[in-house]
């Protein structure tokens, strides 16, 4: 008998076998009729049955890594377990069902739920407003820094330029660039953490605002967040906070009380939403009193239990998004933070901290660990002290495959070569991070006893290593299993 894993849906197919049937047309279709030269004349799709295509694509998901699935560490984007019930909420008839062209009187219910949402993430940030508009994280990013702008154009200042430290996420510079601005880097110091001399070397009156990522993509705290935002502040700059890392110190320290001028937050990361595969993401902004005036348009309003969008505010940067931002998303968010609350949040950073840091602890004697400081939500090793035989990080990476374990983010961030970028989350129970822990240790032993064994990894899975370079040049290329 064929294996399901190993055949092609195309091999079940048989003339005229169907999986589905539809119902007999009551209605005349003569005025209907597609013309028969737009129709397709091959189609070339396969004719199965229903429990054919069932089988079909349950053994294509047992073929993928997600987290449903297995332990799913990829540094930087926040790959954790998100509760079930609140993909039930947002598919409730009254949210999924709305159109964003519907008379603002008939979804009143879910102007309610997105103006709850906007304070609670004031609330969490210590910031004075929120925009929920953004579509994604660099979309929030890029939000961020057009308010920017806008504030220094009112000002009448001519300002082109804005700080990025090395440690950042890699998308600030693009939203830099196509904000107006010019990016400047700034070199970490030895400890991975903001040179406050270089810092201070590259403040000019030209600076319009630096971009911090926090923690860092190092896994870092900035602890001289303080002395930073003085030295900013001192010259008229706005401070902007990269939040994709909210997750680790959400309820023990708030943007806003720190000076940040403007933060953004990944909900897709830190408030729950399944974001494999590129989406779905919202990446919402926050700004202190002096930028609420310049946030995107419509903003949420309520006048006693009635909710309104405002699209009247003559200093608004316009609108980022063709409605209101990614609903679904928001629903998500709205579900997690309630069903949590406060002491609820708290945990999500200690036990997201506490991962991060027994890996550390666990694995710094196997690989090389660059900044041996206690670590925030992720840790970074390095790969490099393997290469005395012959391995790179690719091939741990590819090693890991064969352990059922999605491989963390390699390469990134570029200021440690040979990079692994290791988020374990809070959803992870202590004999997961075992496993995958065993399985660390167990690579950096065979890449000195065998290190052809991780060249040739992995031995596995459905597919054996590709040549990526070729794979992502021709698409159109058939591989074959060995």
């Amino acid at each position: 008998m064929m294996n399901k894993l190993e055949s092609l849906i195309f091999e079940y197919s048989q003339p005229n076998r169907k999986g589905f049937t539809m119902p007999q047309l009551d209605v005349d279709l003569k005025h209907y009729q597609i013309p028969e030269s737009e129709l397709r004349k091959d189609n070339n799709l396969p004719e199965v049955s229903e429990i054919d295509v069932m089988r079909h694509f349950i053994a294509l998901s047992v073929l993928n890594h997600h987290v449903d699935k297995s332990f799913y560490p990829l540094g930087s984007c926040t790959m954790k377990y998100n509760p079930k019930v609140n993909e039930d909420m947002c598919r409730l008839s009254g949210f999924a069902a709305v159109h964003p062209l519907q008379p603002e009187q008939t979804f009143q219910g879910a102007l309610h739920l997105m103006y709850d949402l906007e304070k609670y993430l004031c609330t969490i940030s210590g910031m004075d407003a929120v925009s929920l508009q953004p579509a994604a994280g660099a979309h929030g990013e890029l939000t961020s820094i057009m308010i920017v702008r806008k504030y220094f154009e009112e000002k009448k200042e001519i300002r082109k330029k804005v700080l990025i430290p090395d440690s950042a996420h890699g998308t600030n510079p693009a939203s830099v660039t196509l904000s107006g601005f010019n990016s400047v880097e700034i070199k970490s110091n030895t400890q991975g953490l903001v040179d406050l001399a270089v810092l201070e070397k590259a403040l000019d009156n030209e600076v319009a605002c630096i971009m911090l990522t926090v923690p860092n993509t190092l896994g870092l705290y900035e602890k001289d967040i303080a002395k930073i935002v003085g030295l900013v502040h001192s010259k008229g700059a706005l401070l902007y906070m990269d939040g994709a890392n909210l997750n680790a110190y959400l309820g023990y320290a708030r943007p806003g009380d720190a000076g940040f001028d403007l933060v953004h937050f990944n909900l897709h990361k830190t408030f729950s939403t399944p974001h494999g595969g590129g989406g779905p993401g919202a990446g919402p902004i926050g700004v202190k009193k002096d930028l609420i005036k310049y946030l995107p348009v419509p903003i949420i309003e309520r006048d006693k239990d009635t909710f309104r969008l405002n699209y009247d505010q003559p200093h608004s940067i316009g609108k980022i998004h063709g409605f209101y931002g990614n609903f679904g998303v928001m629903v998500r968010a709205y579900n997690y933070i309630r069903m949590l609350g406060a002491e609820g949040l708290k945990d999500i950073s200690e036990c997201a901290v506490i991962n991060a840091n027994y890996i550390r602890k666990a694995l710094q004697e196997y690989y090389h660990l660059p900044y041996n400081n206690i670590c925030m939500h992720e840790c970074v090793f390095s790969g490099s002290n393997l290469k005395q035989y012959g391995i790179k990080t690719l091939d741990i990476a590819k090693r890991l495959l064969d352990f059922g374990v999605h491989a963390p983010t390699v390469y990134f961030p570029l200021i440690v070569p040979e990079a692994l970028m290791i988020e374990p989350t809070e959803t992870e129970s202590r004999q997961s991070i075992d496993d995958f822990i065993q399985a660390m240790i167990q690579i950096a032993n065979e890449a000195k006893e065998n290190p052809q064994l991780l060249k040739d990894a992995p031995k596995t899975t459905p597919v054996r290593r590709l040549d990526e370079v070729k794979a992502s040049r021709e698409l159109n290329v058939k591989y074959t299993k060995e």
